[in-house]
């Protein structure tokens, strides 16, 4: 919802509260100027909403005489559904610029609906829980989500201002070919023609402070799946450390322990006699000390491979089991 959106939906608020309010009061309370109240006003009369002008001395706005906003009329799935969504969007950190809007838009949900669904959807939040923690990572403001959305459905060039990993910033003017929410985090994958070597770029939404769309059009690539561009820009994304393995299991048994969007496992040759029934573990990580506790849970004989510090880490580890083992 964009800013201005907002106070004309605020505007109509404030006169559901009744009586006639003055053009100067309604501009304090909105922070606007008088000139945007009266837009406001024409924006809600476009809508239907019948708001009467009130001339003289103390004239100004008000809603016509027994109006009521229409009820918000939802079956019991319906309600469950909206509220479940809100609440998930909450707790795996997509819900751009705070939670607080999700929370603002629950409250506002069970208000109007009839009293006995209301209570039932509260007992249900109050109660649920969760076994995969809230992720608490800042979503990208509205406007930039709505904005890139709307320019990549159009396919309008857009200018953003981005910072990355290493905290530098730049401008660049890109081709939003689409978006991508993955693991609490909203993407865009976008041409860059600015880098000069023809490839698609992978945006962090939250990185994005400012966006500007920019006249013109392009074509997206015939067949383009924006989610494969995505995870395959992650997957060449450089990071820290560069983690190669052997392990003695199968594929779904690492699985289990190291997804796909951590780790890459490919079979070995099998004319390798040698080390048949052993499989290539490739991971990229900024930090190594999650991944010998992964290991010990893996339970499969392993050789790493590179780099040197993680083998530091897992002796470490398998000392401290063996004192903990040892104890008493």
């Amino acid at each position: 919802m964009t800013t201005s959106t907002a106070r004309v939906l605020a505007l109509l608020e404030i006169l559901q509260g009744g009586g006639t309010r003055t053009v100067p009061d309604l501009a304090a309370r909105l922070d606007v100027d008088e000139r945007t109240v009266r837009r406001y006003a024409g924006h809600l009369l476009e809508l239907g909403v019948p708001v009467e002008s009130v001339r003289g001395r103390h004239g100004g706005y008000r809603l016509a005489p027994g109006y009521r906003m229409p009820p918000l009329m939802l079956t019991d799935e319906e309600a469950l559904a909206v509220l479940l969504g809100l609440l998930a969007a909450r707790r795996t950190g997509l819900v751009p610029a705070s939670a607080a809007a999700g929370e603002s838009a629950a409250a506002k949900l069970r208000r109007v609906l009839p009293k006995p669904l209301g209570r039932r959807l509260s007992a249900l939040l109050d109660t649920a829980d969760f076994t995969a923690p809230a992720r608490s990572g800042t979503g990208p403001g509205t406007d930039v989500l709505l904005g890139l959305a709307e320019a990549a459905l159009h396919r309008h060039p857009v200018e953003i201002t981005y910072t990355d990993r290493q905290g530098r910033e730049s401008e660049r003017t890109v081709l939003p070919y689409g978006l991508v929410a993955h693991l609490g985090h909203w993407y865009l994958t976008a041409a860059d023609p600015g880098a000069g070597d023809g490839e698609t770029r992978t945006f962090r939404l939250d990185r994005i402070t400012a966006m500007t769309v920019r006249p013109g059009s392009f074509d997206v690539p015939q067949a383009f799946d924006p989610v494969a561009a995505v995870q395959d820009g992650l997957a060449r994304t450089p990071w820290t450390h560069d983690v190669s393995l052997r392990v003695h299991a199968d594929v779904g048994h690492i699985r289990a322990h190291l997804p796909a969007h951590l780790a890459t496992v490919s079979p070995l040759p099998d004319a390798d006699v040698e080390h048949a029934g052993w499989v290539h573990v490739r991971i990229r990580a900024e930090r190594l000390e999650w991944i010998p506790p992964v290991l010990a849970a893996l339970d499969r004989p392993f050789v790493i491979e590179r780099p040197t510090e993680l083998r530091v880490l897992v002796q470490a580890l398998a000392d401290r089991l063996h004192q903990h083992a040892s104890a008493g």
